[in-house]
């Protein structure tokens, strides 16, 4: 099994979500962030004064998945929050050693 946890601009949340549902995806955490990376910031203006806003607001996914879905899953996730331009974000990939459903119990895949 595998961690993905996906980095997207805010506006793209849906078109991720609606994606990742067609690929079978039926469950994720969804947490709003901020951060920088080589977009950097940007300047402001707030009654006449710059201000510099070092920090954009980002979406952060996060979900568990089998090994066969990461291919499709990671895709799935390209495809839909791809625009082309600085800042569309970044895709982390990373084993997970186990799994446990608190209600019921199961463990592993079939906690997924």
């Amino acid at each position: 099994m595998k961690q993905i946890i996906a980095i997207i601009k805010p506006f793209k949340l849906d078109d991720v979500r609606e994606a990742l549902s067609n690929v079978g995806i039926s469950g994720m955490t969804v947490t709003e962030v901020k951060g920088f990376g080589r977009q950097l910031g940007h300047t402001e203006s707030y009654r006449g004064a710059e201000y510099a806003v070092d920090f954009l607001p980002k979406i952060k996914i996060g979900l568990v998945v089998t090994d066969e879905m990461v291919e499709e899953v990671i895709e799935a996730i390209l495809k839909s929050s791809h625009t082309g331009k600085v800042g569309d974000g970044k895709i982390f990939v990373a084993p997970i050693e186990q799994v446990i459903r608190i209600r019921t119990g199961e463990r592993d895949e079939e906690a997924v």
